[in-house]
């Protein structure tokens, strides 16, 4: 597979992803991603996207806190 910004080559890593919400910022910790050797570009699956939506909107409607840290997992817990 290969970068879709520069053509490097890419590797699976897993990454953080950060997301601010206004009232909230969200760190989700070891992402499966796929991280370009040359550019750095990352990018993720449809399911990991999906997973990543699913996770940030949980998260955002059942925790009052500025910042949460939660590390990703397969399953959402509300």
């Amino acid at each position: 597979m290969s970068c879709f910004m520069c053509k490097g080559k890419v590797v699976d890593k897993l990454t953080s992803f950060m997301v601010d919400l206004g009232k909230c910022i969200i760190i989700i910790k070891n992402v499966p991603s796929q991280v370009c050797s040359q550019c750095g570009e990352v990018s993720y699956s449809d399911s990991v996207a999906n997973q990543l939506e699913m996770i940030s909107n949980a998260v955002m409607n059942s925790v009052n806190t500025e910042i949460a840290v939660i590390n990703y997992s397969e399953k959402v817990v509300a």
